[in-house]
């Protein structure tokens, strides 16, 4: 299995472990010219962008230090897209979680990151 389809099997069982938790899944590989956000949904009546991040080792770090402040700005951009393009409220909440998976565990930092705008 190659890297890609090592990502897309860890997206899938992430995107499984939320659907349980109760977040209502709206998108799954969003992309945009601005870029691309691995999961979209709510969890209640938040909107939320979720990062997946996978490591096989710690060699390269720990996956949810991959989500640093190049990447935030990058998500809040498709993020902003994303809210332009179907019309939501200006006064949605808005949350950006990242979902780190190594060694066989899952973890979910909820709030990981605040919103990040143009100025």
């Amino acid at each position: 299995m190659n890297k890609r389809q090592t990502g897309a099997q860890k997206e899938q069982q992430v995107c499984a472990y939320l659907i349980s938790k109760g977040i209502c899944i709206k998108e799954q590989n969003f992309r945009c010219r601005q870029g691309e956000i691995d999961l979209i949904g709510y969890d209640g009546e938040y909107l939320v962008f979720f990062e997946v991040k996978y490591r096989s080792s710690d060699r390269k770090g720990c996956a949810a230090q991959a989500v640093g402040l190049t990447k935030q700005r990058k998500i809040c951009r498709v993020a902003d897209y994303y809210r332009m393009m179907h019309h939501c409220a200006e006064d949605t909440p808005i949350r950006f979680d990242v979902i780190a998976v190594e060694n066989g565990r899952l973890e979910w930092i909820r709030d990981a990151f605040g919103y990040i705008g143009l100025g």
